[in-house]
């Protein structure tokens, strides 16, 4: 019953509570989509500000780890594998979602936004075909950007770091307008940015120091309750005046970065998040969420008594939609993230910065890694021998750092 250690922090290989969060977020989504008035009470349409911070820790972390490796980040490497990771599955579905169109007649639409889909402005297309994308290019773009700015402009520097992140954040606040008719979309980066943010403070150990209190398990327990609570009350906000929530979304991306640290102590939420049901719908939320509105007219096709918001075409379309996210994750997500695996290793290796272990023993790791490998929860949590505050493990490696 204690706390996890910077070391144990920075020595683990896997953070097991991360893909059942996922899975809410993403069976939430649906909920939200498809489930009708009796489902409004779990706020399923925050959900994506959940995947938007999650990406930010993970996709920052994970960078932060290559970089004191490898003396920098490949950005090569690193956009090799966003584009096999985000845009095969992507694509198919948009290509399937304009087939689908093109049976029912109803193709013209998708065309007209076509070109928005493409290029990954999603957001900004002239009409809703393809209506949950939306969220694929707003992280698409921060991928694109993010790396830039916060490991080539500045490098390995803790605190010009967090400056850089904190400005960006009271950038993207600032071009908030308060008003109705504005496009919706700096509070988005926000999100991701909290995530950033959290990722940034706990690599640095006087940073991981501020919420390695969390860690407790009893802590842990005590801050997963906090969350559900805030999470539950958002029906119950009073509206905004604007129209707008982005006082609620600011204040729910702050709780999951909250929650997060909490998520890494080996008690019962981790346990719970844990649940190999969960992992198995976790692993797969990313097809799952873009399959959902290509199930749920699979399933009105096939019974279209289940047409209209219900909690019976929810569950249905939950079903159908994991099952075909199963075959894209075994067929094309995947052998894709595989390929671009084995490209973004093709490039110039990068000589390693020696870190030194318990040992005194300099260690390093070849260009074209992260390598990751599953490991328990309890594994992850257990401290190598020797290890002190401040030693850090050489090779930078995250489960599930590679994924939505």
């Amino acid at each position: 019953m204690a706390t996890i250690s910077y070391a144990e922090y920075r020595a683990m290989r896997r953070f097991p509570a991360l893909d059942g969060l996922r899975a809410i977020a993403a069976v939430i989504v649906v909920a939200f989509h498809f489930g009708g008035p009796r489902w409004t009470w779990l706020s399923g349409w925050v959900g994506v500000q959940l995947f938007f911070v999650l990406s930010g820790f993970l996709i920052t972390t994970l960078m932060l780890r290559e970089e004191e490796s490898r003396g920098r980040v490949s950005l090569r490497s690193f956009y090799v594998r966003r584009v096999f990771r985000i845009l095969p599955v992507y694509l198919v579905v948009l290509a399937a979602t304009y087939a689908l169109a093109h049976l029912n007649g109803a193709s013209a639409r998708l065309r007209e936004s076509m070109p928005f889909y493409l290029l990954m402005v999603n957001e900004f297309a002239p009409n809703q075909a393809f209506p949950h994308s939306w969220t694929i290019a707003i992280e698409w773009k921060f991928y694109l950007v993010w790396p830039l700015l916060a490991f080539v402009f500045v490098r390995t520097a803790f605190l010009r770091r967090m400056a850089v992140t904190l400005l960006a954040i009271a950038a993207l606040v600032a071009l908030i307008p308060f008003e109705k008719d504005w496009p919706y979309w700096p509070i988005h980066y926000v999100s991701i940015l909290v995530g950033c943010l959290l990722a940034v403070v706990m690599h640095h150990p006087r940073g991981y120091a501020l919420f390695r209190p969390l860690t407790h398990p009893v802590a842990s327990l005590a801050v997963l309750v906090g969350f559900v609570a805030v999470h539950l009350s958002l029906p119950y906000w009073p509206p905004a005046e604007d129209g707008h929530s982005e006082l609620m979304i600011g204040v729910y991306a702050v709780a999951v970065a909250v929650l997060l640290p909490a998520m890494l102590a080996s008690g019962l939420p981790t346990k719970l998040l844990s649940w190999r049901p969960l992992v198995f719908v976790g692993e797969r939320s990313y097809s799952l969420y873009l399959v959902q509105y290509l199930a749920m007219t699979t399933v009105i096709a096939l019974v279209p008594s289940y047409a209209g918001h219900s909690t019976r075409l929810f569950v249905a379309t939950t079903v159908v939609g994991l099952l075909a996210a199963d075959l894209l994750y075994r067929w094309v997500e995947q052998p894709m993230i595989g390929v671009g695996r084995r490209f973004s290793g093709r490039g110039r290796v990068v000589p390693a910065t020696p870190t030194a272990t318990s040992t005194g023993t300099p260690t390093a790791t070849p260009a074209g890694t992260p390598t990751v490998a599953p490991t328990s929860a309890a594994s992850t949590s257990a401290a190598p021998t020797g290890l002190s505050e401040r030693t850090v493990p050489a090779t930078p490696v995250l489960i599930p750092g590679d994924r939505r």
